[in-house]
């Protein structure tokens, strides 16, 4: 398993522009708005679960979402954080960091899926621009699923 410290070795450049460095940097890891939409609907749903919930010893590797006892990991990925195929963009400064920085998210979201795969875990990743109400219905479907498991297992 490749060491986090080693996925993300590019220097950070200079921002392109005062405007972007403040829209970078107000960009939270948790609570965002996908998030928080989704979590309302889980919870108005009679679901509990644990919130930026580490699931694995690494840094950044954290559930957005974590239902403990089903064992399923949520993760609500930003689509220019990590590349959606839908809505990804690539920034026109500072190309080749943006590309590598990208890049390195998506290595480690796959790598992230594989080590709680093999822990036992179930991930569930959403696309921020999913809507709420189908990504909680999937999520709980996912949820009751492995809970049944158990029960007969």
């Amino acid at each position: 398993m490749p060491d986090d410290r080693d996925l993300n070795r590019t220097k950070s450049p200079r921002p392109s522009s005062e405007s972007a460095s403040r829209r970078m940097s107000r960009t939270g890891q948790r609570d965002t708005a996908a998030e928080m939409k989704i979590r309302r609907r889980l919870h108005g749903m009679g679901f509990r679960y644990r919130v930026d919930q580490p699931v694995i010893d690494h840094p950044r590797r954290r559930a957005d979402i974590a239902f403990t006892r089903a064992r399923v990991a949520v993760f609500v990925d930003g689509c220019f954080w990590h590349g959606c195929p839908d809505h990804g963009t690539w920034p026109k400064s500072n190309v080749e960091f943006w590309r590598d920085k990208i890049e390195t998210n998506r290595r480690r979201d796959l790598d992230t899926n594989r080590c709680l795969e093999v822990l036992g875990w179930k991930v569930v990743r959403i696309w921020e621009h999913e809507d709420p109400d189908v990504a909680a219905e999937r999520i709980a479907a996912v949820v009751r699923a492995r809970l049944h498991e158990s029960k007969r297992g």
